[in-house]
């Protein structure tokens, strides 16, 4: 992204500035302050998060203001959630920080404002750049791996050069300086990691390239035991990569026969868990990358057989969190309850008059449903399968067709209704994400679940593949 793109960001801050003057609060009262403006709100609320924990949450004022007053609370980093929507906010010590932003565009509209927004708006900043540049990196992967690393490389360095220039402007902290560095390695270190498997398949090639050691020498900066990246986005979708990666060739180069890796996923993901129970000893990155093996295993399986079981009894002998342990059990549960001939769970829905009804009463009776499901935040998946359900209905007019929407606000989603003009009849809202996303196994925008009555014809469907 241009400097004058940061710059003009830099400057929208500055037209918020008397939002601080009548909300700053004194260090006296409390040690760290955060609150902002939200344009075209979609929910009532705004929810604070530390890792995967609630800390707090408050109500929008009748100007659509937020503020938060947060006493004794560790420095680091956090999120907020303004359903659908979410981002990432450091605080720290002395922090007054201002946000405001646009939920019509979320990420792109965000800027913040006063004590601790630098590093903030550093954040924000280096999520956009790489969003925009993931088109440009697509087109990298044909390239031989010494002029792809120098292309990334080239990449990565125009963003060490503006955190040079900030940090010599701010006085950061080491904690700070960390987590603005991570910010630019870890998504471009993806990049890397990613490289073996895209350049393969954009050349259509069956075999891997041999790729000189030198191009991995970005493995030898990786911190695993940072406790303060641990829920950073870029951080673990950098750690999922690179330990697939590493048990993918291990595992290629001293159990496959011919060449061929192992065709076994029990096997590989047997692999990974022992790498990641080998290689981290920080307590919650151990934990939530043992989850995130279990819950890939557990989709991509779909069967509820017990290999299922032993690798389910692997994973529990391993992990340390509970929560953790009771997720995959009702995931495999609800594996369970997907399957072939067996009858649609037990879900509550609202209609439009906001009226409660079963999933099994939108099904009974009808000789084909199929459920497919939405959310406002993926507004260009929205629009896109609007569009590709109104094809089916117009191809399979004995199917009935109904939308269920997740993580939306009641209201927003009565709205989105009345817009795009669908049927109420075959739209509900799904008040319970959690609840939803669990007993319909939800791991893809597409996913769809066909039902004949309320019986199961088939749980794991897909929109664009299975019809």
């Amino acid at each position: 992204m241009e400097r004058s793109l940061y710059m003009v960001r830099l400057l929208l801050g500055l037209t918020i500035l008397s939002i601080i003057s009548c909300s700053e609060k004194s260090e006296t009262q409390t040690s760290i302050y955060f609150g902002g403006e939200i344009v075209n709100p979609t929910s009532d609320y705004v929810v604070l998060y530390h890792n995967d924990v609630f800390v707090d949450s408050v109500k929008l004022d009748d100007n659509n203001r937020f503020a938060f007053n947060l006493d004794n609370i560790e420095e680091g980093l956090y999120h907020f959630d303004h359903a659908p929507e979410l981002q990432y906010v450091y605080l720290e010590e002395g922090d007054s920080l201002i946000a405001r932003l646009n939920t019509v565009e979320f990420d792109e509209s965000l800027v913040f404002s006063g004590k601790g927004s630098e590093i903030n708006n550093f954040l924000i900043e280096m999520f956009l750049d790489y969003e925009m540049e993931e088109p440009l990196i697509e087109d990298f992967y044909e390239l031989d791996a010494s002029e792809f690393s120098i292309k990334v490389d080239s990449l990565r360095n125009i963003k060490v050069e503006r955190l040079k220039d900030l940090a010599e402007e701010y006085e950061f902290s080491d904690r700070v300086l960390a987590m603005a560095e991570a910010s630019i390695d870890y998504n471009s270190f993806i990049s890397k990691e990613k490289y073996p498997f895209y350049h393969k398949k954009k050349l259509g090639e069956d075999t891997f390239h041999n790729i000189p050691d030198s191009f991995f020498a970005y493995r030898k900066q990786i911190d695993l035991k940072n406790k303060d990246l641990t829920y950073f986005r870029p951080y673990f979708d950098f750690m999922k990569w690179h330990f697939g990666n590493i048990s993918y060739m291990t595992c290629l180069e001293n159990c496959a026969t011919e060449n061929q890796p192992v065709n076994d996923r029990l096997h590989f993901n047997k692999h990974k868990l022992a790498l990641v129970d080998s290689l981290v000893q920080q307590p919650e990155l151990r934990d939530i990358l043992f989850r995130n093996i279990a819950v890939d295993y557990l989709l991509k399986e779909h069967n509820p057989s017990a290999e299922s079981r032993m690798f389910i009894d692997k994973f529990r002998a391993l992990s340390s969190n509970d929560e953790h342990k009771e997720e995959i059990d009702l995931l495999y549960r609800g594996i369970e309850n997907l399957q072939p001939n067996t009858t649609l769970p037990n879900i509550l829905l609202l209609d439009a008059n906001n009226k409660e009804v079963s999933i099994k009463e939108v099904a009974n009776g009808k000789k084909h449903t199929v459920f497919y499901f939405w959310t406002a935040a993926q507004k260009k998946h929205f629009r896109n399968v609007n569009k590709h359900i109104t094809e089916l209905e117009q191809k399979y007019p004995q199917y009935n067709f109904v939308g269920i929407n997740l993580r939306t606000s009641y209201p927003q989603w009565k709205l989105l209704v009345e817009e795009y003009k669908l049927d109420t009849s075959k739209q509900f809202y799904g008040e319970n994400f959690k609840e939803i996303q669990m007993a319909m196994v939800i791991d893809a925008l597409n996913k769809c679940v066909i039902a004949k009555d309320s019986v199961i014809v088939n749980g794991f469907a897909d929109l664009y593949k299975s019809l």
